[in-house]
């Protein structure tokens, strides 16, 4: 039964080499709106804090 994990798991790395634009893809997807976020929750704290 390990040796069925163990070769699942290979599988899985191969596919992650093969699609590094998938993996930027997928980056992107969440690091646009997460940093549109923490832009926004900067201005709100500055218009509660400075202003």
């Amino acid at each position: 039964m390990s040796e069925q994990v163990a070769s699942r798991g290979g599988q899985g790395d191969d596919q992650a080499v093969r699609r590094p634009w998938l993996m930027a893809l997928a980056w992107l997807w969440v690091g646009i709106p997460f940093a549109y976020g923490v832009y926004q929750l900067i201005l709100k704290v500055i218009q509660l804090f400075g202003g």
